[in-house]
């Protein structure tokens, strides 16, 4: 999964991929990867990224052109996140079963995150909050307002 917004940010910010890679804790070889698409990002790692350069993870989705949302806050909230992604599911009238075909994984395995026991990867909460809309920093608790994307 690539996310183009990394490097342009980066760049914009007149940064080597080595100064992310300090920002962040990781080796060069890592983050290079990551801004290359040939490695995801953790969640981790994307929401440090975000919180240093005061950006929504939203835009660095491309899930919006505004870098970042009134009130928002940094980190995020793994209780909420558990608790939203099962509101957002049920909401959609999804099973964990459901869920777990559209990204081909067991639905045992999104009940662990349902229930946050194990943190989401950056690829399955993306797909997620493409598939269902939804702001991703929401579901993060990064800002208390649903907001639709």
């Amino acid at each position: 999964m690539r996310f183009d917004k990394l490097r342009e940010i980066r760049e914009e910010n007149n940064l080597l991929q080595k100064d992310i890679a300090n920002i962040l804790g990781v080796s060069l070889g890592t983050y290079a990867m990551n801004e290359e698409g040939h490695d995801t990002i953790t969640l981790k790692n994307l929401i440090k990224f975000c919180d240093y350069f005061n950006l929504s993870v939203d835009y660095v989705f491309n899930f919006t052109d505004h870098k970042n949302y009134k009130n928002a806050k940094k980190s995020y909230n793994h209780e909420i996140l558990s608790l939203r992604l099962k509101e957002i599911r049920k909401k959609n009238k999804y099973t964990q079963v459901k869920i777990g075909k559209i990204l081909n994984i067991d639905h045992s395995v999104w009940c662990r995150y349902e229930q946050g026991k194990t943190l989401i990867p950056t690829s399955f909460i993306y797909t997620f909050c493409d598939r269902f809309h939804v702001s991703c920093d929401y579901l993060l608790g990064r800002i208390d307002e649903f907001k639709s994307i």
